[in-house]
């Protein structure tokens, strides 16, 4: 059987394909015994823990909300900053999940200023500096505020996560024990999941590359071509974002001078 391509091979148009076909390639009956064993699956690493499940508002994590609520946890955390896509803030106070804590985490133009490197991410490094100090640094202050066992979590290894060693699909670290229950799901089968069950998806994947950037603050926008072409991708969604940072970033000045 053909290895399913992952995330980083994929662009915007494949993942739009592989959505097309998504319940026809796997009928709802299907569907259904994968979302049954994976609350059953939940269950049973759960049982007797205090946990909660990581919401960030994107595909992923809308299949894994479904799972644990139908596994019956309910308590959620979605972690923001001060340099988001209004549009997308705006859709998640519609459709935010019952229990869920927004946490802030409190980067904005001020703090991008003063670190100009993390402005549109050119290497995995970088990349992997913003989900450190925004989704992880909300996740570590959430599970230990809520004195948590466990936090559920949507990364799968077809998107390249890393999800446990030796076959297993959790791990410790920073004090947190991290548990991903669609781990070995395909992009197919939570595109399924979530056109099967009609749940909402956020606008992210209506703009340019928005299956591949998935949620993300703007600033934080990967595989951009340069910073010119971060500045165009994020003017095309929302150009009142590009005219605040120009007051305070040249290349967002010079971009908008350019027009």
């Amino acid at each position: 059987m053909k290895t399913p391509a992952r995330k980083q091979s994929l662009d915007h148009a494949d993942f739009a394909r592989i959505r097309a076909r998504a319940v026809l390639d796997i009928p709802r009956p299907s569907l259904d015994s994968k979302v049954s064993q994976a609350v059953d699956d939940v269950r049973r690493f759960c049982w007797g823990k205090n946990v909660a499940y990581a919401w960030s508002g994107g595909k992923d994590s809308i299949a894994l909300g479904l799972i644990a609520q139908l596994a019956g946890i309910d308590q959620c955390v979605l972690a923001i900053t001060d340099l988001e896509y209004p549009a997308f803030l705006g859709w998640v106070t519609q459709h935010m999940p019952d229990g869920l804590e927004v946490i802030n985490t409190g980067q904005d133009l001020d703090w991008l200023v003063a670190r100009p490197a993390m402005l549109f991410p050119q290497d995995a490094g970088t990349a992997a500096m913003w989900f450190a100090q925004v989704q992880h640094a909300a996740q570590r202050r959430f599970y230990k505020a809520r004195r948590l066992d466990a936090l559920l979590l949507g990364r799968r290894r077809q998107d390249g996560n890393f999800v446990g060693r030796d076959g297993e699909n959790h791990y410790a670290a920073d004090g947190v024990l991290r548990y991903s229950p669609i781990a070995d799901w395909t992009h197919a089968e939570v595109f399924a999941l979530i056109d099967h069950y009609g749940l909402a998806m956020p606008p992210i994947y209506d703009w340019a590359r928005g299956y591949r950037c998935g949620t993300h603050p703007w600033a934080a926008r990967q595989w951009c071509r340069g910073i010119a072409d971060g500045w165009r991708e994020v003017h095309q969604i929302d150009p009142a974002i590009v005219v605040h940072a120009a007051t305070r970033i040249r290349s967002a000045a010079e971009f908008l001078e350019a027009l």
